[in-house]
Formats: structure tokens, sequence, C-alpha cells
């Protein structure tokens, strides 16, 4: 009889054992499968000046933590005034000439084009009635052959003067052309953009930081001449601060785009940071070899991002991460 309790007592403490097992097995199955593995993504900008110059002064050094709009670097700005002075003075003259155009011709220029047109007009006048005098004295030899033709180029020069003079006067009170007047219109316009553009260029002579951040790297030196788009820093962005991770497909349906997580660092285990999954890649890949993970080095995966919502100094670029669901 005892012998029969003994058999039962084992059996039944190797059923627990079993119930006990298989209970920690799935246990850690699911927290597999709520687990991921990632790295910190921190974004970073290369800051270059938009014009070429002569660097005046350099205001921020690798390290530094700066602010939006922090000027970081100067460079002299005199090149750039003398410019935008000769864009205001060609602005300021095409202006002028072109109000001129608009407004058309002064009553004081047609008076004078008249006046030039009554003496022309008489001018004529004289040298049609010199020229049939000449003309009516030829035949009897009152008059050379010479002095006639004298006449005659006198009278036809006083014909095209007052023609001239005709010509003018109607210009003048016509005004310019739709097409002087569009060009007039067009050049004013280029002149204002090239104002613009000097000012522009002249604010850009200051390069700002575009965000908060840290400089990682500075490649510029007071007094050195730098070209438009080499870069002088690399900024280290505060925000946003991501994790790159990878979801094999069995896990697809717990790190949808929303989902809440929680990721803790190897170096501060006991700290955690709160996420959210805010994109998951449409395509499959093959798992990078710097991804940590258990197995399947191999197998196709999905990329995903999660947006940490609370980042602070204890997340740096490159650090790998583990990347749990919210509970």
């Amino acid at each position: 009889m005892k012998r029969w309790i003994a058999v039962a007592a084992l059996l039944a403490l190797a059923t627990i054992g079993g119930l006990a097992y298989v209970h920690h097995q799935r246990q850690a199955e699911a927290e597999k499968q709520s687990t991921l593995y990632g790295n910190v993504d921190i974004r970073e900008v290369a800051l270059a000046f938009r014009v070429p110059g002569r660097l005046a002064a350099v205001r921020a050094d690798e390290g530094d933590s700066v602010q939006p709009g922090q000027i970081l670097a100067q460079l002299d700005v005199e090149p750039l005034r003398n410019s935008l002075n000769a864009a205001l003075a060609s602005e300021a003259a095409l202006a002028a000439r072109n109000a001129l155009m608009h407004k058309g011709s002064r009553q004081e220029d047609i008076a004078q084009a008249k006046s030039r047109l009554e003496v022309a007009e008489a001018a004529a006048k004289q040298a049609e009635s010199e020229y049939r005098r000449q003309r009516e004295l030829a035949p009897a030899g009152g008059s050379s052959q010479q002095q006639l033709e004298a006449a005659r180029s006198q009278r036809d020069q006083s014909i095209g003067q007052r023609d001239a003079a005709v010509q003018q006067l109607r210009a003048l009170r016509a005004g310019f052309r739709p097409e002087e007047i569009a060009e007039s219109d067009a050049q004013l316009k280029q002149a204002r953009a090239s104002v613009a553009a000097a000012r522009l260029a002249l604010k850009d002579a200051s390069l700002q930081s575009p965000s908060a951040g840290i400089i990682l790297t500075r490649a510029v030196e007071t007094g050195s001449l730098v070209q438009a788009g080499t870069p002088a820093f690399t900024l280290s962005l505060r925000q946003p601060t991501w994790v790159r991770a990878y979801v094999d497909e069995t896990q697809l349906g717990r790190f949808t785009t929303g989902t809440e997580v929680s990721i803790a660092s190897d170096s501060h285990p006991e700290k955690s940071y709160r996420g959210v999954v805010g994109f998951v890649s449409p395509t499959a890949e093959f798992t990078p070899k710097s991804v940590e993970t258990a197995n399947l080095r191999t197998a196709l995966v999905y990329r995903i991002r999660v947006v940490v919502g609370d980042a602070d100094g204890g997340l740096s670029q490159g650090m790998p991460v583990t990347v749990r669901l919210a509970k």
C-alpha cells in the first residue's frame, strides 16, 4: 500500500513538473515574441555655408550644445555688403527709368518738339519758295544751273527735317511702345531679384544651427577661405531619436504602427524609455549582421522605426537596445 502511495506521489510530482516546464516554455516563447533588438538612430546634419568667403569668426566647438538659430560661424560680410549696395543702385536706376516709361513724355518735352516742328515747317516753306523762284529764273538765264540745284537740295533737306520733327512729336505724344515698357518691367523685376539674392547672401554669411543638438565635428578655422557647400560642422540632433529594429513575419501582428513599447539599454537596464512604432517597412529584407538576434540571421525580416518619446543623454548613436511591448 505504501508503495502505491509513493508511486502516486512521484507521478503527481512529475505531472506538476511537466506542467511547470510547459508553462515556463510558453512564457519564454511569449517573451521572445514580444521582444526585439535594435540600435539607437540619431540624425546627424552636415552644416555648410551657402556662399563662399573668408571666415571671420567661429563661435562653436566640438561637444558644444547649441540651440535653434544659434550662430555657429560668421563670414566676412564686407564683399557681400558691397554687392548688395551695387544691386540697390542698379534697382534704383531701373526703377526711375521704368517710372518714366509708364508716365510717358513730359508736357515740356512735347512743347519743345512742337516748337521745333514749327521752325522746321517754316524753313521748309522758305526753301520751297526759293526753289520755285530759282526754277522760274532759270529759263531766262536769271539763275544758273548750280543755283537751281542748290535750291533743290536745300528744299529737300528742309522737308526731311520737317518730317523728322513730325515723327518726333508723334512719338512723344504716343509715349513708349508696349514692348519697351514690358522690357523695362522685366529689367526692373530682374534688378529686384538681384537685390533679394544679395540680401539672402548677406544673411547666409551667418551659419546658424537649424535645431537643438550637439556639435560632433568642427572642420573650419578663423581666417580660412571656405567654399559654398563645404561642411563646416556636423550636428547631432536631439530630436527626433529613433530606434531601428527588425521583426520577423510571425511578430508583425504585435508591432504594428502606433504600438506602444518600452526601450532599455544594456548600460542602464533599470531605466526604461517610452516609444511608439512609427513606421513598418512594407518590404522584407535580409537581417543585417549588426542586428543582435538570437537566431534567423539569414531570414527575411521587416524593418521598423520606433520613435522615442522621452529620450535623453542616455541614448547615444548606434547604442544597442532592447524593445519590448508596453505592459
